[in-house]
């Protein structure tokens, strides 16, 4: 029930009010009433009315003064104006104050009540949307670093703890909890054993029937880890029943899948876990089992003509090379590469066919990273078959070091061809932009289209190359804009949230609020001394990096 409260300087119309309306059956609390604005003010900070009923002459503090400082202090309190005087000045004066209805007397109580459930349902509609932005700021901070995929995949990379995974999971709706889990990765690939990519119709046709076939089985969560690459996290509460699902992954369900997709599926498969904190054992343990269960598919036949061996020994860290292609520079290459390639010294490199099954499958990681970064490249057999050459060449650990070197060198060469393809489309993006921010609707989808890419490479090298995510650029965009307008214009708060693509004049509030430290009444104010948005957050608003 919204708690009234009226303020009279006329005794009989207070009467009249308080006692012809039907207050708990219209659903209204009347909570009290005063003769004017200085005895109205201790009860409205007391009482806290949601609608105080005003009129607008009264002695020592009149109805415009009372709205004045109750907007000031109390801005969510709703305000009625009753006044006998039907001047244009009144009305005016009214509306700059933010008076939600202003009617002239008399009322009839059944205008009044009617008035009073259209001011309870704006009410109610302003909580509702006060709750949902409280809701979005809830999530903002964990929405805004992961994804479901992206916690999945930093909980199989160890890069989250224990309670950060279960405390976002919570947030994020995802079933992570369980007594057992272990990491299946699955790689898809066209015709025989030769490590070509699937098409993304077959990986997808692949992906969707293991999953089938899956689900009827166990429990799963699932994340996809490259292009034709998806790790499927199992879950049970009995280690032998999960050992058992795990015994069929690599017979039935693996023939089945290639039987009915025609396709080659390439799996590797972890250890069971009893934490959390150890899933990042079983994805490892998976990703050195998958390319341990091809090489040996691959090069059997080959070992058996050779007379050579195949003997593993030891674990080649495959992700950490990669990672370090992505963010290394040239000149940490020699000294990371030969603490990378320290085991390899333990292989004999004339009998032992393990170091050149590495290095090819590094060699074929590096090309199929760069092609899924760089999306210039293209006719890269040539290239392939180049490497191929220099690798039956390696017949030492310094060799291998040198040819490790080269991959290194190569990928950046081609990082940097790609950065400077990527200045121009960045280029075109930003104009897009900043020629329709004013579109509430603007979406990624529409920039990569302007520029002829997917979004999610857009999204990527957007913020690779500008260290800002698009939804961040469009929003410093957006308020860079309502800030020009606020120092040029007159314009209402709610038509500057429009002119530069905010419908929700709320979230428009809230976010420039959060980027410059201030209100716009107070930017507006203080802003045309020629505050800047850089000074602004400097002064007091977090920086746009951190909107959401």
């Amino acid at each position: 029930m919204k708690k009234v409260l009226l303020v009279d300087d006329e005794i009989v119309i207070r009467e009249n009010i308080r006692n012809c309306v039907d207050w708990e059956g219209e659903g209204f609390q009347y909570c009290g009433d005063a003769s004017d604005g200085e005895l109205a003010l201790p009860m409205i900070e007391e009482l806290k009315p949601d609608i105080v009923i005003t009129d607008i002459r009264m002695p020592f503090l009149d109805g415009l003064e009372l709205c004045s400082i109750v907007r000031k202090r109390m801005p969510g309190i709703k305000i009625i104006i009753l006044s006998g005087h039907d001047e244009f000045e009144y009305a005016r004066a009214a509306m700059r104050l933010g008076i939600t209805e202003y009617c002239l007397k008399p009322v009839s109580s059944a205008d009044l009540v009617a008035i009073l459930h259209q001011v309870s349902d704006l009410i109610d509609q302003e909580r509702k949307e006060q709750e949902r932005l409280q809701q979005l700021r809830q999530h903002e901070s964990v929405a805004g670093r992961f994804t479901r995929e992206k916690l999945l995949s930093d909980l199989c990379k160890g890069l989250v703890t224990t309670v950060e995974a279960l405390q976002t999971a919570d947030a994020l709706s995802v079933p992570l909890t369980s007594k057992y889990y272990a990491v299946v990765k699955t790689d898809v690939r066209q015709g025989d054993e030769m490590p070509v990519p699937a098409g993304r119709a077959v990986v997808e046709e692949a992906e969707s029937s293991f999953r089938k076939l899956l689900g009827m089985r166990v429990q799963f969560l699932e994340f996809k880890d490259s292009r034709t690459e998806r790790c499927w996290i199992l879950k049970h509460d009995s280690r032998e029943e999960l050992q058992g699902v795990l015994d069929q992954v690599y017979g039935p369900l693996k023939q089945e899948v290639e039987r009915t997709c025609k396709c080659r599926v390439h799996m590797g498969i972890g250890g069971i876990k009893d934490r959390l904190q150890h899933m990042h054992a079983s994805y490892a343990e998976a990703d050195e089992d998958r390319h341990w269960r091809r090489w040996s598919s691959q090069n059997l036949q080959l070992s058996r003509l050779t007379g050579g061996t195949v003997d593993r020994p030891f674990i080649a860290d495959r992700q950490r090379f990669i990672e370090f292609l992505k963010i290394g520079a040239p000149a940490e290459a020699a000294s990371f590469v030969a603490d990378w390639a320290e085991s390899l010294r333990l292989l004999d490199w004339r009998s032992d066919l393990y170091g050149f099954y590495l290095l090819n499958d590094m060699t074929i990681e590096m090309i199929q990273t760069a092609k899924t970064s760089f999306r210039h490249l293209d006719g890269l057999d040539p290239v392939f078959q180049h490497l191929q050459q220099q690798l039956a060449e390696v017949s030492s650990w310094e060799q291998a070091v040198s040819y490790l070197t080269g991959l290194a060198e190569l990928f950046w060469q081609w990082r940097r061809g790609a950065s400077d393809r990527y200045a121009e489309m960045i280029r075109q993006a930003k104009d897009y932009i900043d020629r329709n921010y004013a579109r509430d609707q603007l979406s990624l989808q529409d920039v990569a289209d302007e520029v002829n890419v997917s979004p999610s490479h857009l999204s990527k090298v957007f913020s690779q190359e500008t260290g800002q995510t698009f939804i961040e650029y469009l929003t410093r965009v957006r308020i860079r804009k309502a800030m020009e307008l606020l120092q040029s214009t007159d314009d209402k708060s709610y038509a500057i949230a429009h002119q530069v693509g905010y419908q929700d004049a709320h979230y428009f509030s809230y976010l420039f609020k959060r980027m410059t430290g201030k209100t716009t009444t107070e930017f507006r104010r203080q802003g045309r001394s020629g505050i800047t948005l850089a000074q602004a957050a400097e002064q007091g608003g977090p920086s746009c990096e951190s909107s959401a």
